[in-house]
């Protein structure tokens, strides 16, 4: 046998050796990522997935939006920039498909709205994200303690609402609702039953403007009649009890107790989702059936607010912190939410 022949047969057998060797590093490499991208898959099944909220425009609220969407980010959504619109625009959006999901959707003052925009064909509610949300007419707690109010038919006394004209009128000003939240229509319906529309003038536009000036007016040591709810910022200023307290409204059967007979039915915050967003979406279903933020959270975070920490940094802050302090239970979310996308 030549030389020249043991030559390459030697180079062919090292040549197959490294060909070998390279093929099973290869190999290895490949399970490696195949492996690894199947946990980062695991660990984010929103990935390359993009998700549109819609909200009010409240900023009292982007405290349980904020919450939201770490919780899909977590989940490795690309979450936009909440969009804003009235209440109905916004319920509408979700069934039409062009927002995804709304986070403030009461149940069940905006039932209307929610089967307007296609009800249960089109959209799911989900669980309470948060509970216990009542509404409700207050005054200033002293003037109820000087005059003995504690109902809004006392109202129908032209010298009682006298107390709380501000525009010279003779009529109690009312500080309402915005039109097209679904709270001005209840104000109103309670403005006709009662006979109330001779002595009370029900004040609609922009109500953090309006409620601006019942504030001031309060400071300075005049009475106020205002519309508001719980959650909301309004209650760390004139808080119910202190500064404030709750009229009584006529049941049905024209009964009033004291405390407990607001007029308007206590609701529940649900998350507000399309279907077909949701189909496509198990992680993000199981996140929001989940997702449930006490009421006591929220106020303490709006109280924060009206304190000076608005800015969207701030807000952003108070979502981290909150997560911190509720870390084990945020993690099952994520947790279920992950087992979820694997069935």
């Amino acid at each position: 046998m030549s030389l020249k022949y043991l030559v390459q047969s030697d180079n062919k057998t090292v040549s197959n050796k490294i060909l070998s060797k390279f093929a099973i590093g290869t190999l290895c490499v490949g399970l490696a990522f195949s492996s690894f991208h199947a946990n980062a898959s695991d660990e984010l099944p929103g990935d390359g997935v993009t998700v549109t909220p819609i909200g009010f425009g409240n900023q009292n609220t982007q405290f349980q939006d904020g919450i939201i969407k770490k919780g899909l980010e977590k989940l490795g959504y690309k979450v936009k920039r909440t969009l804003e619109a009235d209440p109905t625009i916004a319920h509408v959006s979700v069934g039409q498909g062009d927002a995804d999901y709304m986070p403030v959707h009461w149940d069940p003052l905006h039932n209307d709205y929610y089967e307007r925009a296609g009800g249960d064909d089109v959209n799911t509610r989900f669980g309470a994200l948060v509970g216990n949300a009542a509404q409700g007419l207050l005054i200033d707690k002293k003037t109820a303690d000087a005059y003995g109010i504690t109902s809004v038919t006392q109202l129908k006394d032209p010298e009682i609402a006298a107390l709380f004209d501000m525009d010279g009128d003779g009529k109690a000003d009312l500080t309402g609702c915005n039109p097209g939240w679904g709270c001005e229509t209840l104000i109103e319906q309670h403005l006709d039953n009662l006979d109330l529309r001779d002595t009370v003038t029900h004040r609609q536009g922009v109500y953090v403007a309006l409620m601006a000036d019942t504030i001031a007016r309060f400071r300075q040591g005049k009475p106020v009649l205002y519309f508001t709810w719980t959650p909301m910022w309004v209650n760390s200023l004139l808080v119910p009890g202190k500064e404030s307290t709750w009229l009584t409204i006529p049941d049905e059967d024209g009964k009033e107790i004291p405390g407990k007979t607001l007029g308007f039915t206590v609701n529940t915050v649900r998350i507000m989702a399309n279907n077909e967003f949701l189909d496509d979406n198990p992680a993000a279903k199981r996140f929001f059936e989940l997702a449930t933020i006490d009421i006591n959270d929220v106020n303490k975070e709006n109280s924060l607010i009206q304190d000076g920490e608005k800015s969207d940094k701030a807000i952003n802050k108070h979502v981290d912190d909150w997560i911190a302090e509720n870390t084990e239970i945020f993690e099952e979310w994520l947790s279920e939410a992950r087992a979820a996308a694997k069935k």
